[in-house]
């Protein structure tokens, strides 16, 4: 990995052990959401079987180098990628979040959005949005800047919430502008210049669930209850045996469609791989490989 002083001349390194970008622009993100997600990642079915499905699609559509995890919160995906054998660099502009990262053992962390980290263009070769779109107010100008700093070959791994019609008082509390289509997260990446290498729903057991609970009441205008680490645990963790498992059934049949690069049509979330014209494509190695 090259260091982060030769490709940023506005990162400085602090007491605290990460690095800082001299100035942190807002985001469309509450500070309390990394509390709020800190709390109940390692327990969650969602975010356990999200980072295998970030995880798969990193196996099939290999890093040419170093992944920049931008947006990555406490660092979840990040040490999940870490401890696969990827050199990952977290960039998230919460300190909150960036403090958490660095207690969970991801080893290079940089406090600061991606604009103010001032990174040079043409020198990341990997980069990881993992549900950070929906909150960018202009995703066409945001990627065109993250394509700016992407290497000739570059890929860039991506997750969003899908579908427009599951739009939810959730939707408004995490400070999200939309949700997306595949077709329209696709047509996104394309528009950005990307390459779009392979696109698929997942989750597809979770949008009637969604409706239910959360579009109706939503929709008609009913009351619910603030977001709070209580309820977002009472969200995440699956009580009970057999709920148990019929998650692992269906996160399980996800994960071998997605190993066997099967597209899914219908699901909660959008997941896509894209690249950077120029370069060689990584080979298919193994994680940690040399």
């Amino acid at each position: 990995m090259r260091p982060l002083s030769e490709i940023s001349a506005n990162l400085e390194f602090s007491a605290a052990g990460l690095w800082t970008a001299r100035s942190v622009s807002e985001v469309s993100y509450p500070e309390s959401g990394n509390d709020f997600c800190f709390a109940v990642e390692d327990s969650s079915f969602w975010f356990r079987h999200r980072n295998a499905c970030i995880l798969e699609a990193a196996r099939l559509f290999p890093p040419p180098g170093t992944v920049f995890d931008v947006g990555g919160g406490n660092g979840f995906v990040a040490c999940a990628l870490q401890d696969a054998g990827w050199e990952v660099v977290l960039v998230e502009p919460g300190p909150r979040g960036a403090a958490n990262a660095l207690r969970r053992g991801v080893r290079h962390v940089v406090r600061a959005a991606m604009d103010d980290a001032g990174f040079l263009p043409g020198t990341i070769p990997a980069i990881g949005l993992f549900d950070v779109l929906e909150h960018i107010e202009d995703p066409h100008r945001f990627l065109a800047s993250i394509k700016a700093c992407l290497m000739p070959g570059g890929r860039i791994y991506i997750t969003v919430p899908a579908s427009q019609w599951l739009w939810s008082r959730e939707d408004v509390d995490a400070g999200h502008f939309r949700r997306y289509s595949l077709p329209e997260l696709s047509g996104t990446l394309r528009k950005a210049g990307l390459e779009v290498e392979f696109a698929t729903h997942f989750f597809g057991f979770l949008p009637l669930p969604q409706l239910l609970w959360r579009v109706l009441p939503y929709r008609l205008g009913l009351a619910s209850a603030p977001p709070s680490a209580e309820r977002a645990r009472a969200e995440h963790q699956a009580s009970g045996s057999t709920v148990n498992r019929v998650l692992r059934v269906l996160t399980g049949r996800e994960l071998r469609r997605l190993q066997r690069r099967r597209v899914s049509r219908f699901g909660g979330s959008c997941l896509a791989v894209a690249r950077k014209a120029g370069g060689a494509p990584a080979p298919a190695a193994t994680p940690g490989s040399d």
